[in-house]
């Protein structure tokens, strides 16, 4: 699972995806230690947009395992920015350009954090020179890890993830999100839940878009969409997709980078008909 040592997952004798896998398993198992014990809760964008004294922790922590291995690289992480969809659409801009960029999100699904829903994961993902090469999730309720590398498929718990097989909406379990931005992204997602839910096998709202789109992976789910993410919750399940064999754009189509923020997921096999579905719904978020 873990790079033998070609070039560019390698500097010297560090595999970016040892770190990665360490670093989250190491953060997540903190995260777990803390649950039931948070003293304080603040809220940033919106008053569903929550964020603890253990997202802060545990992003410290992330930085500080990942600066000691590779001090010379950059980190985009959810609570180094300012809150809201401008302030993050600036960070990325600002980064992008970075040789190593890694782009981290401490707790993906605080509010289920803070109320004991065991639906949250810790998502590191690397980028070099724009394009994720190391993609890294780890739910420390289930201690589920996946894993991918650009061009070496992506794992669970070292057995290969494969999407699943589903042709067709009709025999297809979906998710989305509720997105915290309660005036701009929600209004458009619900306009897509209501079409979509009619023609789906059933639809999941579970609250962890990084842990969503490791489903897909995994086979768990054929799709997943929602409207007005960050790079930080899309970028290492877009690499698990795309390694298991999936499909990963914009709401429209396009080909996904690191600037999406309205994404659709699929196995492939119903990502046309997903996306023709939010385009008639006037869902896409463009």
């Amino acid at each position: 699972m873990v790079n033998g040592g070609a070039e560019p997952f390698v500097i010297g004798s560090k595999s970016f995806t040892a770190v990665a896998i360490n670093t989250a398993a190491k953060a997540g198992q903190w995260i777990k230690s803390k649950m039931g014990e948070i003293s304080r809760i603040d809220t940033k964008f919106s008053p569903q947009d929550l964020v603890t004294e253990v997202d802060k922790g545990s992003e410290k922590l992330i930085r500080n395992l990942i600066m000691t291995h590779f001090p010379d690289h950059s980190i985009l992480g959810e609570e180094g920015v300012e809150p809201g969809p401008e302030a993050s659409a600036k960070a990325l801009q600002a980064m992008s350009e970075e040789e190593y960029l890694w782009i981290v999100d401490p707790i993906d699904g605080t509010t289920n954090f803070v109320h004991g829903f065991p639906f949250f994961s810790v998502s590191i993902a690397l980028a070099h020179k724009g394009e994720i090469i190391v993609g890294v999730v780890y739910d420390p309720s289930r201690d589920e890890l996946f894993v991918a590398e650009k061009g070496k498929g992506a794992y669970m718990h070292g057995k290969k993830t494969v999407v699943s097989l589903d042709g067709q909406l009709s025999t297809s379990l979906v998710a989305t999100g509720l997105p915290a931005d309660r005036n701009g992204a929600l209004p458009i997602n619900l306009k897509g839940i209501q079409a979509l839910s009619p023609q789906v096998r059933n639809l999941r709202i579970a609250g962890s878009a990084a842990l969503h789109l490791a489903y897909v992976a995994s086979g768990r789910l054929s799709g997943f969409w929602e409207i007005g993410l960050n790079a930080w919750d899309i970028a290492a399940g877009a690499l698990l997709i795309q390694e298991s064999g999936g499909k990963v754009t914009d709401t429209e189509g396009r080909p996904y980078n690191l600037a999406v923020r309205n994404i659709l997921a699929t196995n492939g096999e119903i990502h046309d008909e997903l996306k023709q579905e939010l385009i008639k719904a006037e869902a896409t978020g463009f």
